[in-house]
Parts: C-alpha cells; sequence; structure tokens
C-alpha cells in the first residue's frame, strides 16, 4: 500500500470572520470568484457537479460556469449525456469549486432546471465555432471503438456547416442549478478552518457557522 499521510500543508492564507459576511450569499460569491479570477487560477470557473442515478450511484465531473445571478448557476451540456439522463430522473445536484491556490471551496446543493432554448441559442452562438462542431459530432457519454470515429464525425461535421453559421443542435442545452445552500470554505491553521453555510428558508438565507 502507498501511503500519502506525510503530504500536507498547513492552510495559513487568511480566515472567514462572520462581521465580514453579507446577508445573503452571492455578493461574497462574486468577491470570491472576481479574486479567484485576479490570482489568475487555472480555469477559476471550473465546478464539480455531482448527480444521482436511478440506483442513487453518485457521479461527479468537471464543468464550466457560464453565467450565475439570483436565480442561479449556469452551464450546458449535451442533453443526452449521463449528467442530463440523471438530472432527468433527479434534479438535485450539488456543485463544488475547488480553489486550492486560494484554500478556498464553494459548496451549492440546489435544484437543475432546464434552460429555455433562447438563452441555449445566444450562448450556442457566441461559442467558438469548432466547439459548435464538437457539439454536433459528439455523442456524448456514449461508448467509441476509437478515437478515430470522433474525429471523422468532427470532419463530416465541418463539411456539412462549412457554409453558414452552424445551428443549435436540437440535443444540446444548458440548466439552471437554483440553490437552497451555499457553504463558504476558507483554511485554517491547525485545521481550525471557516466554514460558513447559507440556507434557503422562505425565500431567506439563513447563516451559520459550521465546525471544520
Amino acid at each position: 500500500m502507498k501511503e500519502l499521510t506525510d503530504i500536507r500543508r498547513e492552510y495559513l492564507q487568511g480566515g472567514l470572520r462572520s462581521n465580514e459576511l453579507p446577508a445573503s450569499p452571492l455578493p461574497l460569491f462574486e468577491r470570491w470568484m472576481a479574486q479567484a479570477n485576479e490570482a489568475q487560477l487555472i480555469d477559476p470557473t471550473a465546478m464539480s457537479l455531482a448527480t444521482v442515478d436511478q440506483h442513487g450511484q453518485p457521479f461527479q465531473r468537471i464543468v464550466l460556469l457560464k453565467q450565475y445571478d439570483q436565480d442561479g448557476f449556469v452551464f450546458y451540456t449535451n442533453l443526452g449525456s449521463r449528467k442530463s439522463q440523471h438530472i432527468a430522473d433527479n434534479n438535485q445536484v450539488s456543485l463544488m469549486f475547488p480553489w486550492h491556490a486560494l484554500e478556498r471551496q464553494v459548496h451549492i446543493t440546489g435544484r437543475a432546471e432546464r434552460l429555455s432554448t433562447t438563452e441555449v441559442l445566444k450562448y450556442f452562438a457566441s461559442r467558438p465555432r469548432d466547439s459548435q462542431l464538437g457539439a454536433w459530432a459528439s455523442p456524448q457519454s456514449s461508448k467509441l471503438s476509437a478515437r478515430g470515429v470522433l474525429e471523422g464525425s468532427f470532419m463530416k461535421m465541418k463539411e456539412k456547416f462549412a457554409k453558414g453559421e452552424v445551428p443549435l443542435p436540437d440535443f444540446w442545452g444548458g440548466y439552471r442549478v437554483k440553490a437552497d445552500s451555499i457553504e463558504f470554505w476558507q483554511g485554517g491553521a491547525k485545521r481550525l478552518h471557516d466554514r460558513f453555510l447559507y440556507q434557503l428558508n422562505q425565500d431567506q438565507w439563513q447563516l451559520d457557522r459550521l465546525a471544520p
């Protein structure tokens, strides 16, 4: 067995105090996201999306946050993907932002709801052309015999849509996660981390400190 018990470090970048926290979580999330960008973290918008299948088996994967506001946190995907199939059966999901370099994490739980075609089309039109073609080429989560099959499909789509704009696939869309809880985790010395949990209760946010 490979031992990893000696891999450790102290978390010393700073704390989080209750008197610094806003009444609702979005302003703090916005500040932390801005600081993650300013720190030039790799993929600051990357978040782990957790879903559960019909047998209760949890799955996680990394997706990119594309928009957020008071209504929720938005990501886009193939509607035939495994994550989309899980959400169709159980739309309770969780998100996690792992900002290790800042010794921070943000955990979000909530319901994933399908975006309107208008919202999806607006975002799809803004994507680089190769990304648009990739959406058409990839039967996401399906089994492939070889990478060449995927590359061949991409070339076919490139030829098919050589003239004009790439249309929105009817199997491609997005979700808005409407949060019912948001937890902010800030690393602390001696493993005395700061954790604050916002929970939505009848349209009001309740704030509690949690033990690390």
